[in-house]
């Protein structure tokens, strides 16, 4: 399979859901209540539940990883632009803008919530692309 090159472009859709959020609370031990307390977050700026930012940027990674050859994550400069609602849907979107070196690319990732069409994350990651090895 070849590697990624400049104009190549993946997404990758998340359903955000109370149990994503647990889920990741659970496995990342952020049990901030702004994302586990309905209550609690209520009365904060948020005026309810949000998620974590990262899932988000989780699934910056998972389309990272549907772009030709390996992708191995190397860095990741992100803005959490807005938040992200339990039931909402998150695209996420890469492009490589930028070959580096042989084998490392610049790629823009955003993420979208797409019943409101507006931007959650916005940043940059640098990348390995290698050829990958079917044997």
């Amino acid at each position: 399979m070849p590697i990624a090159t400049v104009g190549e472009s993946a997404s990758h859709d998340v359903q955000v859901t109370t149990e994503t959020i647990d889920a990741f609370a659970a496995l990342s031990g952020d049990e901030n209540p702004i994302h586990l307390d309905e209550s609690y977050a209520a009365e904060t700026m948020f005026g309810g539940r949000v998620a974590h930012g990262m899932i988000a940027a989780a699934a910056v990674s998972a389309a990272l990883a549907s772009l030709p050859g390996d992708i191995v994550y190397l860095q990741q400069d992100l803005t959490f632009e807005d938040p992200v609602r339990p039931g909402e849907m998150v695209r996420a979107a890469v492009e490589v803008i930028e070959e580096l070196e042989s084998d490392r690319l610049r790629v823009r990732t955003e993420a979208f919530v797409d019943a409101r069409e507006e931007r959650v994350l916005d940043g940059e990651a640098i990348v390995l692309s290698l050829p990958h090895d079917d044997g």
